[in-house]
């Protein structure tokens, strides 16, 4: 997919997120002190990491890891791997941890890590090491009761079953609950693969609702099919939904009669693309999103909805399954155009939903059935949307910013209790 370069940005990343953030903040009457206070990152650590490759030469990547809140429990969030990893990125996306957390009232903050690094050309031993120096050297950060990672672009069970080992070989005991997202057979949950997607499709409902209407022959969009967009493809056609067009980063297709969402499933497996699919015409990234639908779900990287492209969304409900896929500037042309939006930090909160669930069940060392994960997924998602939902309707704002609203409503009432220490 494009990926839009910070160059072409009216402001970076992490400035999108305090603009979101601030737009919130000034109808909670906070003192500005605390709302300084929860603004900005608690940590933040950029590390050069020495890795040896197989042609035996070393090569340094540069990682990162932000901790941006401790506030309501350990700090919770991805570890990401891509070429245009940098500082200001990991900062936003960790900042959009804590809100989300908040939102669906999970007890963690936010962190966010990451690797400038392109895995696509890099063997499996080499991601391995490359893994373990990363967590070896961000060992005093990491633990179940201060920093959980999880899998987020470019990264999978496999690399967390690698950071588990080498944090349980400092620890000298295994210790299963410092990642998420790990192998089922690690101590991974059930459901944990399908939450994102499934969260989408339990917030999407809710929205349809509220909208008097029918998922059962709306039409579809997903930019990005990986793990959250080929999952949220699957669920809406179980839904009778009629997606008519995705995307990956070689390409997309479109069929305005609708995919066989069965049948591509197999075909990406196979081929590991959308690209070439039977009975599809190819569609470029930008095109997808401006097709008509009835709800569009981005669910590749962040930036993709910008004041260019805006004008011409001509969607009903538009489901963030990315992380920042919608720039200000885009939110306030949306407005106007009366798009609903589902924010990010609710819409694709159905992932870090079941990573606290993975983390409470290793705790315990007891395990749930995953109808027993998707009920109580269903239980939280439907529970924040509504909260989100009331808080709009009752100050007569958008989602976003009833989102953040509640969000930082919540991290605020901890602060409050704990008070700050000094």
């Amino acid at each position: 997919m494009h990926r839009i370069k910070s160059t072409d940005l009216p402001v970076g990343v992490f400035e999108s997120v305090q603009i979101q953030f601030d737009e919130a903040a000034k109808r909670l009457k906070i003192e500005p002190g605390i709302l300084e206070f929860i603004k900005v990152p608690r940590r933040s650590v950029e590390i050069n990491l020495p890795v040896q490759m197989d042609n035996g030469k070393f090569k340094i990547f540069t990682g990162y890891r932000v901790q941006h809140s401790l506030i309501r429990g350990p700090s919770k969030g991805g570890i990401r791997y891509h070429p245009t990893v940098n500082l200001d990125e990991i900062k936003a996306l960790a900042a959009w941890m804590t809100w989300k957390c908040a939102v669906v009232n999970i007890p963690f903050g936010g962190a966010k890590g990451g690797v400038a690094c392109d895995p696509s050309v890099m063997s499996q031993k080499e991601l391995e090491r490359l893994t373990r120096r990363y967590t070896a050297d961000l060992i005093e950060l990491l633990g179940p009761e201060v920093d959980v990672p999880a899998p987020d672009v470019n990264t999978n069970e496999q690399v967390m079953a690698w950071m588990m080992d080498t944090y349980s070989m400092h620890a000298r005991h295994t210790v299963s609950s410092v990642v998420t997202g790990k192998p089922i057979e690690m101590g991974g949950s059930l459901g944990r693969k399908e939450a994102t997607g499934r969260g989408i499709l339990i917030t999407v409902k809710e929205a349809a609702g509220h909208l008097h209407m029918h998922l059962s022959g709306s039409s579809v969009v997903i930019q990005g099919f990986g793990n959250v967009g080929s999952m949220a493809a699957k669920f809406f056609n179980e839904e009778g939904s009629k997606i008519i067009a995705v995307s990956d980063v070689k390409g997309g297709i479109h069929n305005p009669k609708g995919l066989d969402i069965p049948k591509l499933l197999e075909y990406v497996e196979k081929k590991k693309t959308v690209v070439g699919f039977p009975k599809a015409h190819p569609i470029n990234n930008q095109k997808l999103l401006e097709l008509e639908c009835d709800i569009l779900i981005p669910a590749a990287l962040e930036n993709q909805i910008t004041k260019e492209n805006a004008h011409r969304i001509k969607t009903k409900i538009l489901a963030e399954g990315a992380n920042g896929p919608t720039t200000p500037e885009a939110d306030r042309i949306l407005d106007r155009k009366k798009v609903f939006i589902i924010p990010d930090i609710l819409c694709n909160a159905g992932g870090v939903t079941v990573s606290y669930f993975e983390w409470v069940q290793d705790r315990m060392g007891y395990f749930w059935t995953e109808e027993e994960v998707n009920e109580r997924l269903d239980n939280i998602m439907t529970k924040a949307f509504q909260d989100v939902l009331e808080m709009a309707l009752r100050h007569k704002v958008n989602m976003r910013v009833a989102a953040f609203m509640v969000a930082i409503k919540r991290v605020v009432d901890v602060i409050k209790l704990r008070g700050i220490y000094a």
